[in-house]
């Protein structure tokens, strides 16, 4: 109450906001038991059967387009691994590819049955390798890889942690068992120019790998487990290396050796001179040598349409079933003003 000038005035305070807590509560309440407003479809049999004749009309084409582009990639595979020992050693294999006297050089031929249009992507392909092994994956220092001989913790790198007492860049199991093959390819009386630069991820060669770090002892050992690096090169721009890190998840993949950028017609003839240097007889492995187109969907691989043709040949075969027992045997439908979502509130 306030006087001023002899005059009073009384001010009345306002009551609590009930209402306003009572919407709250109510809208809490609606919230807690899942009664706001929302799309609550009734599933007649009509709307079943024509959503899975959409799915499957849908499904079916995108698959044959899926197929047909990865019909549309030419692939030539050759496994060498076999074809490559010397007759005195197919029952012996693990001596011959263990002995650096026996020179290892061999020459298949590889008929082009289809045009090939280039870019013609160059793999090799390893069956039976685990590379995703515990032990394995982590036998590497990424900081290292980055830092150098700056970074002096390397022990997540064993057993290939250091040779003599120095420490070994690269270090690890990954980087000591690099795949150490080489192709060089023949056309006629030319040999086919290989482009083995950006064949390894960009993310990868610009943050992982180090342009100012140089493999240091790497391979001068006692046990040599595979391929050997350039120390006048920094590893920022070693690829194989940085393709051969990126370890695979299943036991048979492929990597990326190089690209042939000449178109290759049919029925000619290419002579693979190749180094049969990498041991996978020791573990039964197979090595195999890939070349290949790609298309706008990536490279081979019929799963993807498989995939979408089953799933809408299943949807329609579906839909087919539940037409014909709904014809044979119809249900009668309810009345929708008695679902809880259309019934009118009655007031108290």
């Amino acid at each position: 109450m306030d006087v001023d000038g002899g005059n009073t005035s009384t001010i009345h305070v306002g009551s609590p906001t009930r209402p306003v807590q009572s919407r709250r509560s109510k809208a809490f309440y609606q919230f807690t038991q899942q009664n706001l407003p929302a799309c609550k479809p009734v599933l007649t049999p009509a709307w079943v059967i024509t959503t899975f004749l959409f799915v499957g009309f849908v499904f079916i084409p995108v698959g044959l387009v899926t197929l047909h582009a990865s019909n549309s990639v030419v692939e030539i595979v050759d496994i060498y691994d076999t074809d490559c020992i010397p007759e005195a050693f197919k029952s012996n294999k693990l001596a011959y590819i263990k002995d650096s006297s026996i020179p290892k050089n061999c020459s298949r031929f590889l008929k082009v049955h289809k045009p090939m249009k280039a870019p013609i992507y160059i793999y090799y392909q390893l069956d039976n390798y685990y590379q995703n092994h515990r032990r394995y994956v982590k036998s590497r220092s990424d900081h290292q890889l980055l830092h150098g001989l700056g970074y002096n913790d390397t022990s997540s790198c064993k057993p290939v942690e250091s040779n003599n007492g120095l420490p070994i860049v690269p270090c690890g199991l990954i980087a000591w068992s690099l795949f150490n093959d080489t192709y060089r390819f023949i056309r006629g009386t030319s040999e086919l120019t290989v482009n083995r630069k950006n064949i390894a991820w960009k993310s990868d060669r610009d943050h992982k790998f180090g342009n100012h770090v140089y493999p240091f002892n790497f391979q001068n050992g006692t046990l040599i487990g595979g391929g050997k690096l350039d120390p006048s090169i920094p590893l920022g721009d070693q690829e194989d290396l940085i393709v051969w890190m990126r370890t695979a998840a299943l036991p048979s993949f492929r990597k990326l050796y190089g690209r042939i950028e000449e178109d290759l017609e049919a029925d000619d003839v290419l002579v693979v001179n190749l180094t049969n240097n990498y041991n996978t007889y020791s573990f039964g492995g197979k090595k195999k040598l890939v070349l290949s187109t790609t298309s706008w969907l990536g490279g081979k691989n019929n799963f993807l349409g498989v995939a979408y043709i089953f799933v809408g040949s299943s949807c329609i075969f579906i839909s087919i079933v539940f037409l014909l027992l709904h014809v044979k045997n119809p249900r009668p439908y309810g009345d929708s003003i008695n679902l809880s979502w259309n019934r009118k509130s009655i007031p108290s």
